[in-house]
């Protein structure tokens, strides 16, 4: 039986371990790349590490997320990143040049490689064959360091294309009818891998959409095979020496094989508030839009906003629908300056925001109270727009535009004939001027001074795993609890992600306000959740927050991927219900109790109530990662190897 691509990526650099779905592996890390709101922290847990240079083949350090510049906590946090991009060896991208997941693709991404990034949206660069996956800040430490990656051995999902897109259908209706048919955890312990007729006639912007919307299904990462459409795209980025042909074996094996047929695609929207909430824009016709936001680093590709041009070239935009185009990079900004696209978004009355990720992230471009925003975005979590509510839909461009163009949603059969698919030029100006790269030699590197903002606060030690946890339960929550639930974003929280003190603050205070001053006054608490929590973002704040908080364990049904190797890198127990009907017998302010010697022996255990009862539960947990709790973190287990 032959591999598939993901085997012979992960075949490549597995360092130890089976490759059996499940088993525990480790995989050797040729990239890395952070943003600035996790940067920060990541770069803090690297110093931790006392070592003088990053060991990766290429670590990258961007700026797109925190780039609203209110006060000095940002700016001082740009200036820490820069500094510490130039002493460790360590290339960094200034704010304004771009979007991190659209720069590498367009910069740095390689066929057959492995990148981790702290950033959910990092399996982007599957578009080209990379092996892609989103981790915590620690986990990324951890590879800059040397050490491997360690994951559960991903099963492989086969996607299999049939057919040719047609007419108004895009990159975003696949991936948003992939949501349709798998759901929001559909993907959870897979890597989904594209094959099959139909990937010829998809290009790497139109993949690279496709793969950074896997992180939407939990997947471990999605990834395209590398062939004439890659070598393509490489070469007119100027990198056709990165370019490197890979394909699954024909007679590979896969877990799953979910048949899609692009001939049958049409416009999709994801409805609030969750991305597989999947429906035809047929079945939304009428629907007045308030606004609508263009970009992010699923849809900010020149194609992308080349596909908007077009539908809103010599026309306005409704005047009662505010228009925000967002470009994925400077690259992008200057071939539609080139082509006399940027006049056609702007006297369509468009407002044209930074290369940033702006308002996917919730930092500025809210939309009114209650008010119905169509996005290119990726999530429609509630109240990740900033509006708490706000009802946002997930669509392609062509969709955007044509609603922004009459202010409401119109059925596709009226929009006319569709426009040629926008292919790149051939002559693509190069960017790479704008990344600032660290210098040549060590010696160099070593006279560089890191500055520090008053912002920016050292790491606290926290203690090892008690003997026995005496826990109170602090919240009770449903399903599909995502990390923007647990730490909303916005331009107020995200400046602090370098003080986890004043990030704490706000953990959970859109879900209940009193939670933390419930923490504060218990000292040791326990957390109850229902199915796929943690899905979402990667940010290892929201585990770093509640470990601040006192909070030792958390229970739910089942746990999103990243936010699970979170959890455990900070210490926190993440137990699972051995009868999920036992979630109804969790109450706020319960009183339990855990030995913890007894999670060391095995994983079936039992949780103590204050009543008398007792709840079972269990755990998957590796002995690595039982070590990892045991001593009250990963940065702790570091230290103490090192004495």
């Amino acid at each position: 039986m032959g591999r598939n691509l993901t085997q012979k990526i992960i075949g490549e650099h597995l360092v130890s371990g089976e490759m059996t779905p499940g088993a525990e592996i480790a995989l050797r890390i040729d990239q890395t790349l952070t943003q600035d709101a996790t940067g920060t922290m990541a770069y803090l847990q690297w110093m931790a590490m006392g070592l003088d240079r990053v060991r990766t083949e290429l670590s990258v350090s961007y700026v797109d997320h925190n780039t609203l510049q209110m006060g000095f906590q940002n700016p001082d946090d740009h200036r820490f990143l820069r500094t510490v991009a130039a002493r460790y060896g360590i290339i960094f991208s200034p704010p304004g040049t771009g979007i991190c997941h659209q720069l590498h693709l367009e910069n740095f991404a390689k066929p057959g490689k492995t990148l981790i990034g702290s950033d959910s949206h990092t399996p982007t660069a599957g578009g080209v064959g990379s092996l892609a996956m989103g981790a915590g800040g620690l986990s990324v430490a951890l590879a800059m360091a040397g050490e491997p990656y360690v994951i559960p051995m991903p099963k492989v999902f086969r996607i299999h294309l049939t057919g040719r897109l047609q007419g108004w259908a895009g990159a975003k209706d696949v991936i948003l009818r992939v949501l349709q048919m798998l759901s929001v955890k559909g993907g959870v312990g897979a890597v989904l891998e594209y094959s099959g007729p139909g990937v010829a006639g998809l290009t790497v912007p139109e993949r690279a959409t496709i793969t950074n919307m896997g992180a939407e299904l939990g997947a471990t990462s999605s990834v395209f095979p590398s062939d004439d459409q890659t070598r393509d795209f490489l070469e007119r980025m100027g990198r056709s020496t990165d370019f490197a042909p890979l394909e699954a074996d024909p007679n590979a094996a896969y877990d799953h094989v979910v048949e899609i047929d692009l001939d049958a695609i049409e416009p999709m929207a994801a409805r609030p508030h969750m991305p597989d909430l999947v429906v035809p824009i047929r079945e939304l016709d009428g629907l007045v839009v308030d606004q609508v936001a263009i970009g992010s680093c699923t849809n900010s590709s020149y194609t992308d906003l080349k596909t908007a041009a077009l539908v809103l070239q010599d026309k306005h935009a409704a005047r009662t629908t505010d228009l925000l185009i967002a470009p994925g990079s400077k690259q992008v900004l200057k071939l539609l300056n080139r082509e006399g696209l940027l006049d056609a978004l702007l006297d369509s009355g468009a407002r044209l925001l930074e290369c940033a990720c702006g308002p996917c992230i919730g930092m500025g471009g809210s939309p009114t109270s209650e008010g119905v925003s169509l996005r290119t975005f990726n999530r429609n979590f509630e109240g990740r727009s900033g509006t708490q509510d706000g009802q946002v839909y997930l669509v392609g461009p062509a969709t955007a535009a044509q609603a922004a163009l009459h202010g409401r949603i119109t059925a596709p059969s009226t929009w006319g004939p569709a426009p040629d698919k926008p292919l790149l030029p051939p002559d693509v100006p190069s960017i790479r001027r704008q990344f600032i790269m660290p210098p040549d030699s060590p010696e160099k590197a070593a006279s560089v001074e890191i500055l520090r903002g008053p912002n920016i606060v050292p790491l606290e030690e926290f203690p090892p795993l008690p003997e026995t946890i005496r826990a109170q339960v602090l919240i009770v929550l449903g399903d599909n609890i995502t990390t923007d639930h647990i730490l909303p974003g916005g331009a107020a929280v995200t400046a602090l992600r370098s003080n986890l003190p004043a990030i704490s603050a706000y953990i959970f205070n859109r879900v209940d306000p009193e939670f933390v001053a419930r923490a504060k006054k218990t000292q040791v608490g326990i957390i109850v959740g229902g199915e796929n929590y943690g899905q979402g973002s990667s940010r290892e704040h929201a585990a770093l927050g509640p470990r601040h908080l006192g909070v030792r364990v958390v229970l739910a049904k089942s746990f999103a991927r990243i936010h699970k190797a979170n959890l455990i890198n900070f210490g926190i127990l993440p137990l699972v219900f051995s009868n999920p009907e036992d979630h109804g017998r969790m109450l706020l302010g319960q009183e339990i109790e855990l030995t913890g010697a007894s999670l060391i022996a095995g994983p079936e255990t039992t949780l103590q109530t204050q009543d008398g009862t007792g709840i079972p539960v269990r755990h998957d947990l590796t002995p690595k990662e039982l070590e990892i709790i045991k001593f009250g973190g990963l940065l702790n287990l570091i230290k103490a190897r090192k004495k």
